[in-house]
């Protein structure tokens, strides 16, 4: 496609690098922006240098953050002795708002995919045997994806730390098999997480 203008070129190929949105979807946009107070496009800008800029993940989980420690870890009113361990920071967003969890997580960064190249020490377990060391964790649920990847993952936490005097469960399987944790709706993921099975290395 030929564009009038080179700037409006570049926008619109920066534009469609993104996720699900190809060149006539990006021009769109760009001509929407374009019809826009200019105050409208540079907040949009500076909010994208900020989100690259000043976001943080946080040390004691490795969910976003505006800080070293997140909200959720910060809140004296969430319990230690419930760690959820999740594969996304999208997963943390989805079972949040469900409302129906006061524990704290811990994020991954991923599954183990050796299709993918991505084993175990490319996520975040080493964090898991910090939070257990200190023997304040009683439970340790996964809250995975209901695939062969998020099983594996479960199945290879479990056994570095089967030994650890903590009980282990998993989501209820109120999550269809396949499915990823982000789309299942509310009340579903909220269901799961308070029916929660015992884990069962067998399963």
């Amino acid at each position: 496609m030929d564009y009038p203008s080179k700037v409006l070129a570049k926008a619109v190929d920066e534009i469609s690098g993104l996720p699900g949105i190809g060149k006539k979807s990006a021009l769109r946009l760009a001509l929407h922006l374009l019809k826009q107070p200019e105050s409208q496009a540079i907040a949009l800008g500076d909010s994208l240098k900020k989100l690259v800029t000043d976001i943080k993940y946080c040390k004691n989980c490795h969910n976003f953050s505006d800080a070293e420690i997140c909200e959720i870890c910060d809140n004296p009113k969430r319990t230690e002795e419930l760690l959820c361990v999740v594969e996304d920071v999208r997963d943390v967003m989805a079972i949040e708002n469900t409302g129906k969890f006061r524990g704290k997580y811990l994020v991954l960064g991923g599954k183990i995919s050796p299709m993918e190249g991505i084993g175990p020490n490319k996520l975040n377990i080493s964090s898991i045997e910090k939070k257990l060391e200190n023997g304040i964790v009683k439970e340790l649920i996964f809250a995975l994806s209901a695939t062969m990847e998020g099983d594996t993952t479960a199945y290879y936490i479990y056994k570095k730390f089967k030994s650890s005097p903590v009980r282990f469960s998993t989501i209820a399987r109120g999550i269809s098999v396949g499915d990823e944790l982000e789309y299942a709706d509310e009340i579903s993921l909220g269901r799961s997480i308070q029916n929660r099975l015992p884990y069962n290395e067998k399963d």
